[in-house]
């Protein structure tokens, strides 16, 4: 049985990442939990102590052009059912943070509050977030003076201030309402 689930859907810029776990039966994992509720260093010394305890583990993204073309609902689905393709091995079920996974194939379940509720699905979650993090991080270092390593691409007032200070990036979701108002010239921006 494997829990999956993405991060990432809410953002203005970046990709969308997804994890799929397989825990082994009857291994702990102290201090496993959504990862909304860690910081980002509790989050991270997680990732060894999950990595241990699986039997197997798949992250996937989809990329900010591909949020644009097919929107991020679907995109974090499909993100999902790429992690699971990753995570290999025969998986019999899978436990879903939220919605059941269109076209997936595998008799699944969605646990709505399932990050909180499973522990398969808080590792997957938790996986997710570090991946995706990291890979804001080096976002940040070619795209300076957004705070992408901070904020992560969420759409705090400090990246709405860069947004309408520097423009938008390459890696801006340009389907997501803030960035579309930009790009159209529209200076009346939520926060």
């Amino acid at each position: 049985m494997a829990g999956t689930d993405e991060v990432g859907r809410g953002c203005l810029a970046g990709p969308v990442v997804a994890a799929a776990v397989v825990l082994r039966p009857g291994v702990r994992i102290p201090g496993l939990r959504d990862s909304k509720l860690l910081s980002r260093r509790k989050r991270r010394r997680l990732v060894r102590g999950i990595l241990a305890a699986c039997a197997s583990f798949g992250i996937a993204g989809v990329s900010h052009a591909s949020i644009d073309r097919i929107n991020i609902r679907r995109a974090s689905f499909l993100a999902m059912r790429r992690a699971l393709r990753r995570c290999g091995g025969s998986i019999d079920h899978v436990l879903v943070d939220g919605f059941m996974i269109p076209d997936l194939g595998i008799p699944q379940t969605p646990l709505i509050g399932g990050d909180r509720r499973c522990r398969s699905i808080a590792a997957a979650s938790v996986l997710a977030k570090v991946a995706r993090d990291r890979r804001m991080v080096r976002l940040d270092r070619d795209y300076p003076g957004y705070g992408l390593g901070v904020h992560m691409g969420y759409p705090t007032a400090g990246h709405i201030a860069a947004l309408e200070r520097l423009g938008v990036s390459p890696i801006h979701r340009r389907s997501f309402a803030p960035v579309r108002r930009l790009i159209d010239g529209d200076d009346r921006l939520p926060i």
